[in-house]
């Protein structure tokens, strides 16, 4: 059932609490002080933010180290229930929150309400989790020893987000985070500022009122100004960091020159598989909402469609239908399927993607042009475009951020396999089939070189619990569930001598 959203969460949620807001009227995208929020719907400022800048960074950090030399010292399950609470919170402000998710980054409403639900749910996951950070024992060679491992709360972590996401990815790494025992300072995208600022005050509110000041920071600054001078920070032992592969390198390198850990979820050219016992009632929706929700804009997306050649006109058939059939328009609106793109830059790229694909012999089925929607906005149309005799599409190998799919045929597995393999990024992956066989071969070491591989879903809708990552290009990176925990830890390996005489391993001796 479509869901109505919250009508005015601007009025609703903590924005105007410590000045840093900026009302529309006022919003000057012109002001190198100001980063002014969009409806990327209408093209309309919703507020702007005051930029911080070194002083307010070098401040910011500050205070999460400080309050990292006290909150590392409460135990675990206290700081499960300094995050359960948050998450409650969150419950409270979900409809608020999903609507300014909508409004600042063009979600359409149940994607909007699903993104803070994701976050209630990372904090849930995160409350449990408290409970259970526990080491192995292993046994000692040596008499009355005993050998085991423990681990130890990280330091402030620095937490980078890219706007297509700007509530659930900071969830990830805040609330696991948090009950590890680390403190955050957040840099949101300059695109999403409103919602970074109401979902930390969210959790700073919280924290404090239970007497833990300065867990959960933000610092909203231009990467020359807060982003670079951020990663190469030393105090910051951890950088989680989400965005263009091309950013990852650039923020890999500089971490690991200082020696410090990064957590890299950057893009994806993600594919799926489609076999022909396929069940096409399940592969259409899925490959739907997978290429087309968020307009594409999603690491996730998927942008490869690999089918079998004997079923590949029939599959194409119902997704051209149901391709021309999705609603564009008002992420708002209940019913709209399709919101628009970020920015004017994102439509220029989708077309720039398109006279590509056609001057390499592809062939547009649907879709490649913008949408015709009156609202002052950037809407496309999406689209499927079907690969030339031989599968020789370059373009299919870059990672463009609009719902553009490319299809490609093939007459055995271990071709799609081969084709599926052959990029860059490694991130999600698909296959659709009723064969046991297949799935397996999927599955196996010798099949999806992917992070994430589904069978009989879509490449996109992750939920928690799993690990959440890819491989090559795509960074490397683990989030969320299983045990990524432990990227926001440090091991400590114990030994305890109990005897009453020194004992050497490995039958050393000395003295």
């Amino acid at each position: 059932m479509p869901q109505k959203m919250a009508t005015n969460p601007l009025q609703s949620l903590p924005l105007h609490e410590d000045g840093r807001f900026i009302a529309p009227g006022s919003a000057d995208p012109a002001d190198p002080s100001q980063a002014v929020s969009l409806n990327p719907a209408t093209g309309q400022p919703l507020g702007a933010v005051r930029l911080d800048g070194p002083r307010e960074l070098e401040a910011t950090i500050e205070r999460a180290r400080d309050a990292f030399l006290r909150w590392r010292s409460v135990p675990a399950p206290q700081r499960g229930e300094v995050v359960r609470r948050i998450g409650n919170a969150l419950r409270e402000h979900k409809d608020a929150l999903g609507a300014l998710v909508c409004l600042e980054v063009g979600k359409i409403a149940s994607e909007g309400l699903g993104e803070v639900q994701e976050t209630i749910d990372i904090a849930d996951y995160a409350t449990g989790l408290s409970r259970m950070l526990g080491g192995r024992t292993m046994p000692s060679e040596r008499a009355d020893h005993r050998l085991f491992e423990q681990w130890q709360p990280l330091g402030p972590i620095g937490v980078i987000t890219a706007f297509n996401f700007p509530n659930a990815v900071w969830g990830w790494n805040a609330m696991i985070a948090a009950v590890c025992g680390d403190t955050v300072v957040w840099k949101p995208s300059l695109l999403a500022p409103l919602t970074a600022m109401a979902t930390n005050a969210i959790a700073d509110k919280v924290a404090r009122e239970m007497g833990h000041e300065g867990v959960f920071n933000l610092v909203i600054g231009t990467d020359d100004m807060v982003g670079r001078p951020m990663v190469a920070d030393a105090r910051l032992p951890l950088i989680s960091a989400t965005g263009s592969t091309a950013m990852g390198r650039q923020v890999g390198q500089v971490v690991a020159a200082r020696l410090g850990r990064s957590l890299l979820e950057l893009g994806g050219n993600n594919a799926v598989i489609v076999e022909p016992d396929a069940d096409l009632d399940l592969a259409v929706p899925a490959l739907l909402f997978a290429a087309v929700g968020t307009a594409g804009q999603r690491c996730t997306t998927t942008r490869r469609l690999i089918a079998h050649e004997a079923i590949v006109g029939p599959l194409l058939e119902r997704l051209i239908d149901a391709y021309e059939r999705a609603p564009i328009g008002d992420p708002m609106d209940p019913g709209t399927l399709v919101g628009p793109l970020i920015h004017d830059k994102a439509a220029q790229a989708f077309d720039a993607a398109v006279t590509k694909a056609i001057a390499q012999g592809g062939t547009v089925l649907t879709g490649g042009t913008r949408a015709d929607v009156a609202l002052g906005g950037c809407f496309v149309c999406p689209t499927i475009i079907r690969a030339p005799q031989g599968n020789t599409l370059p373009i299919a190998s870059e990672e463009t951020f609009a719902p553009i799919l490319y299809v490609f045929s093939y007459r055995n597995l271990d071709d799609a396999l081969a084709l599926h393999n052959g990029t860059a990024h490694g991130l999600s992956s698909a296959i659709m089939t009723t064969n046991v066989r297949a799935s397996e071969r999927f599955l196996s070491p010798a099949g999806s070189d992917c992070g994430i591989a589904n069978v009989n879903i879509g490449t996109s809708g992750a939920e928690i619990g799993g690990a959440f990552g890819g491989e090559k290009d795509s960074g490397g990176g683990r989030e969320a569930g299983s045990d990524s925990w432990k990227a926001y830890m440090r091991r400590q390996t114990c030994t305890i001598n109990y005897g009453a005489s020194l004992r050497l391993a490995q039958g050393v001796r000395f003295g």
